[in-house]
């Protein structure tokens, strides 16, 4: 047996998804730029991906734009967002993903802005107190707060920053990564300026994401040198990526609520056999609350052992595939940032199991059961 649990890194693709694909891969392959039938076919394709994108999330197409992906979305946000409203204060927390993180701490490195940084608690709750006091002293700020944790599955209160963002005239950001595909979004209801979606995080492709940008505040592109996404990314579009996205999108939404109740359900079958089967095994975040944090993702902590320095190497002896934190951090030495930031947990062994509509029970006692005769190796 082999084990996918990483799917908060990356997901399978949808073979609905890959046969829409590869019919514009060889049969639809005209330049959307062109004016002549073979592209103008494929421009409409993009249009109509970009309007049930739109459709899903309840706003305009005029609002979703293309990209490689969910960091290429929040640099454009974050840097553009900045830079067309004379932004000079960010908000953001030591929890986010360094697509998020990385570029703040440049842009303060550079003098463009000053950054502060939120309390959390010790779940990894951000402190809603200590931001509303940020943007009582930091006019035309901008907040950057993730919705999902990638890593211990924290739920923001979208709706509340929202509200305290407008309340201060700050343009709020949220890296929505983890959240999109797996949470129905409203954009009407949020006061949200904009959002990212990343569709290989459930059964897309990669190398392919969303940017959503509310029209009142429209910000200047990041990449120049062409007129595609009207003027705000140059570049050919990856079209066979967005017709993938866009189906991904249809599928997993026309379904949302029968693989999130099936997920939860597995999610929840693995808390009870961790808990059966280790002594002091805890989770870390929020990860551990079924119904308060990211259905997806359960980022367990084993006590103290010498079986952590080689956990996840032994795992994958065992053909059991899992991660120590975000996949963007994979082959680094240094630890979680996300980790790192929270109380005792260091000196423990931590694991974020991930899950998706393909994994089962059986895949759930397999995983117990290794990892059951991991720690017994090291204890007999």
């Amino acid at each position: 047996m082999h084990v996918y649990l990483d799917n908060a890194a990356t997901t399978p693709l949808d073979r609905e998804v890959y046969e829409t694909m590869t019919t514009f891969m060889l049969e639809h392959f005209g330049n959307p730029s062109s004016i002549h039938s073979h592209g103008s076919k494929v421009r409409a394709a993009i249009e109509q991906a970009r309007k049930k994108i739109a459709l899903t999330f309840n706003t305009s197409p005029s609002e979703i734009f293309f990209t490689s992906g969910g960091t290429e979305s929040d640099n454009t946000a974050i840097r553009c967002a900045i830079q067309t409203h004379g932004i000079r204060h960010a908000i953001t927390s030591q929890l986010e993903h360094h697509a998020v993180l990385h570029t703040l701490e440049e842009l303060a490195k550079q003098n463009v802005i000053r950054l502060s940084i939120l309390r959390h608690d010790a779940q990894g709750n951000v402190d809603l107190n200590h931001l509303e006091e940020l943007l009582q002293a930091n006019p035309n700020s901008l907040v950057s707060l993730m919705h999902g944790n990638n890593e211990i599955g924290n739920i923001l209160p979208i709706e509340t920053v929202g509200e305290l963002c407008e309340q201060y005239g700050a343009f709020f950001h949220s890296d929505t990564v983890q959240t999109v595909g797996h949470y129905r979004i409203d954009l009407q209801k949020i006061k949200v300026h904009s959002i990212v979606g990343a569709p290989h995080k459930f059964h897309g492709p990669k190398g392919i994401g969303f940017l959503y940008v509310r029209n009142d505040k429209k910000i200047q592109p990041l990449i120049t040198g062409g007129a595609q996404e009207r003027n705000m990314r140059g570049g050919t579009e990856n079209v066979y990526g967005i017709v993938g996205m866009a189906k991904a999108i249809e599928l997993t939404y026309k379904q949302l609520d029968v693989y999130a109740n099936y997920i939860k359900g597995l999610k929840a079958y693995m808390i009870e056999r961790l808990k059966a089967t280790f002594d002091d095994v805890q989770f870390n975040g929020t990860s551990g609350d079924i119904n308060n944090s990211l259905y997806t993702v359960l980022n367990v902590s084993f006590p103290p052992s010498e079986a952590n320095d080689m956990l996840l190497f032994n795992l994958d002896i065992h053909r059991i595939s899992a991660s120590g934190g975000s996949a963007c951090s994979s082959g680094s030495s240094i630890g979680s940032h996300v980790l790192a930031a929270l109380p005792n947990t260091t000196s423990r062994g931590n694991v974020r199991f991930s899950f998706s509509k393909y994994n089962t029970k059986e895949e759930i006692d397999y995983t117990i059961a290794k990892l059951g005769e991991i720690f017994q190796m090291q204890t007999a």
